[in-house]
Order: C-alpha cells, then sequence, then structure tokens
C-alpha cells in the first residue's frame, strides 16, 4: 500500500453527507494502492469497543481486500490511563489493507466532550487524519451547495440557490439545530431539480414546486425573537415548536430567558457595567453582552409582567380548576400571552400577530 493513503483517520462535524464521502474516498484510495477494496465494517455507539475495533484492523489480510473499521460517535475510549495507552497501541498496530475510521457527528450547540478531543488528537499523534466537517450556516450554504451543484453538473440559477438552502432550512443560523442530514436532504434535492430541468439552469419556480419547505424548528430563535420583541417571527416559530416540544419545556425555557433578562435591565438601569453582568449571569462573556443588548427592548415593569403572565399561562395549561383546557383553548392561551406580553405597544404588533393567527 503506498504511504499516502491513510489508513487511520478522525472525522468529525454535522456535514454528515461530506463525512460520508470522505470516508468512500480512503476506500478507493486503499483499492487503488491494493487491488482490493475493503471490506467495511460499522460500529455504533456502545459497539465501539478497543476489542470490536483491534481484531479487525489489527490483522492484516492474506488474500483480497483488508477491513475498514468504520466507528461512529465512539463513547470514551480514553477515560483512564490504562485505555489510552491502549489505544495509542492500537492506533500504531493498523496493519497495512487495513483502515480505521473515527466518525463523530456534531449536532447544534453540543461542544465537542474531551473525551472526542482526546481521542482525536492521539490519532494526529499516530500519522492519521483529522479533519472537521462543519455544516455552513446562512450565506456559507449557498457556496457549499453551488459546489455540490458542480460535481453534480445542475446548473442553478442564483436565486434558485438561495432559495434552495431556505427551504431546506439552511439559513437558520442557531446553534441548536441538528444539521446533520442536511447536506445529505441538498445533494438529493439537486438530483431531482436535475432530473427535472433538462433543457436549461434550474429556476426559482423548479424549486418551489419540488422542494418542501422545511424550516427546523430551533427554541433558540423563537428565545431570541421573544427577548427581541419580534412579535411577526414569534408567531410562527412557536406553532411550530407547539407541535415538536412539550410545553412545560419551552415555559422553563421562557422562564430562564426572562429572568435573565430582568436581572440585566434591573442591573444596567442602577448604572451596573458589562463585568458586574457577567457576574450575575454566569456563562460566556458574549451571553451577558447578548442579555444586556436584548434587555433594551423592555422595561423592568414588562419584563416582570411577562414573567406573571408566565405564571397565568401555566395555571391554564394545566387545567388549574376545570377539567383540562382543550388544544385550541391552549393554543389561544400562548398566543395570548404573546400578544399581551411580548408585543410592543410602539408599533401595534397586536393587530399584527392577531392577523397572522387569524
Amino acid at each position: 500500500m503506498t504511504g499516502d493513503v491513510p489508513v487511520v483517520a478522525y472525522f468529525y462535524g454535522d456535514d454528515g453527507w461530506s463525512m460520508a464521502r470522505a470516508v468512500d474516498d480512503i476506500a478507493r484510495r486503499i483499492e487503488q494502492a491494493t487491488g482490493a477494496a475493503p471490506d467495511r465494517m460499522r460500529l455504533t455507539g456502545k459497539e465501539v469497543t478497543l476489542d470490536t475495533i483491534t481484531g479487525p484492523v489489527a490483522t492484516a489480510p492474506m488474500f483480497g481486500g483488508g477491513t475498514m473499521v468504520v466507528a461512529t460517535d465512539p463513547p470514551p475510549l480514553t477515560r483512564s490511563k490504562d485505555s489510552r495507552a491502549t489505544v495509542e497501541r492500537l492506533l500504531a498496530t493498523v496493519a497495512p489493507g487495513n483502515a480505521l475510521v473515527f466518525l463523530e457527528g456534531k449536532t447544534g450547540g453540543r461542544k465537542r466532550t474531551a473525551s472526542a478531543e482526546d481521542l482525536a488528537k492521539l490519532v494526529g499523534q499516530a500519522g492519521g487524519t483529522v479533519k472537521a466537517f462543519p455544516m455552513p450556516m446562512g450565506s456559507g450554504l449557498i457556496g457549499w451547495l453551488n459546489s455540490r451543484a458542480a460535481e453534480l453538473d445542475v446548473k442553478l440559477e442564483p436565486p434558485a440557490v438561495r432559495d434552495l438552502a431556505e427551504r431546506l432550512g439552511g439559513l437558520v443560523t442557531e446553534g441548536d439545530v441538528d444539521r446533520s442530514t442536511l447536506g445529505e436532504t441538498a445533494v438529493q434535492e439537486l438530483r431531482k431539480l436535475s432530473l427535472y430541468r433538462l433543457d436549461g439552469p434550474v429556476t426559482v419556480d423548479d424549486v418551489r414546486a419540488l422542494v418542501p419547505a422545511a424550516v427546523p424548528d430551533s427554541a433558540w430563535a423563537f428565545l431570541d425573537a421573544v427577548s427581541l420583541r419580534r412579535i411577526a417571527q414569534v408567531a410562527p416559530q412557536l406553532d411550530r415548536l407547539l407541535e415538536t416540544q412539550p410545553e412545560q419545556v419551552l415555559l422553563v425555557q421562557l422562564h430562564r430567558r426572562l429572568r435573565s433578562l430582568l436581572i440585566a435591565a434591573d442591573h444596567m438601569s442602577a448604572g451596573g457595567t458589562p463585568a458586574g453582568l457577567l457576574k450575575l449571569l454566569g456563562g460566556a462573556p458574549f451571553v451577558a453582552d447578548k442579555t444586556a443588548q436584548q434587555s433594551r427592548a423592555w422595561t423592568v415593569a414588562e419584563l416582570e409582567t411577562a414573567i406573571d403572565g408566565l405564571v397565568e399561562l401555566d395555571a391554564t395549561l394545566k387545567g388549574i380548576g376545570t377539567t383540562g383546557a382543550s388544544e385550541g383553548q391552549r393554543r389561544m392561551a400562548w398566543i395570548t400571552w404573546a400578544a399581551t406580553c411580548v408585543a410592543s405597544s410602539r408599533d401595534g404588533p397586536r393587530r399584527q400577530l392577531s392577523a397572522q393567527q387569524r
């Protein structure tokens, strides 16, 4: 096998499609170097142990292709000094013709674990390939789509690319959105569009005719819209979230956000400093800065009213004193809270919200 074939690799990120393609590229390079395609063995989660990996990759193939172990989302393999030493020995003994690839999927907002970073570091120290595959967000996805379209020989008009990105939900930039399947979905849609439009570039009308809108739910986007009192965004996001998240979870998230805004508004109105606010809120400095900026859309009294409104909303949702609220009553309770407590009286958004709900 040629020396430039990476027999050990660690790929991580939420661009699942690109990671899968990187795995295929390794298999093809091994086949070109050895004359035989490796057999693939996929292990996931708790299946990924030192015992299940060592045998297949440490034994050199005598005839035909070797073995390529793809370990997806491995649990901590370096939790102790002994296991870490075993991993180091394993990475050094992957036999020629075999390959070991670790895949660490990453979905929005979730930080990489120390054990995952340690394992990736060991792979790099062993001479393996370590590469991140982040799924582009916002306008970055447009360039990603253009690259994939060029590879597939699909021609799209520039407005069609942006519309495709928006309909796929790729222009939502909040960190809690799962983008792990976005790449695969995007490529499937590009292939579908190429079959639909054979005689010219794909247009916006083509995209809207074939690609269903799939805006991902994002609690962060909803909470930010509430914090900034952008009532026109609150209504549709609330509708989507109520279909996918328990109401009590949403209530807790709202209470936590409004409480932080109240602390920030009270602190800043009293002449407090950003450094002082950071001590009160804890967490990262940018979170405190963002909270301080968002709190400017409120007065302390308005935030207190919004929090009191959540208590009343909670009582309504639990059906206190009644036989239980119907789905329509529960939805109306949410709408009433948003219209009463979130909408600002300066631009008449209460009427705007009511019109949207009708």
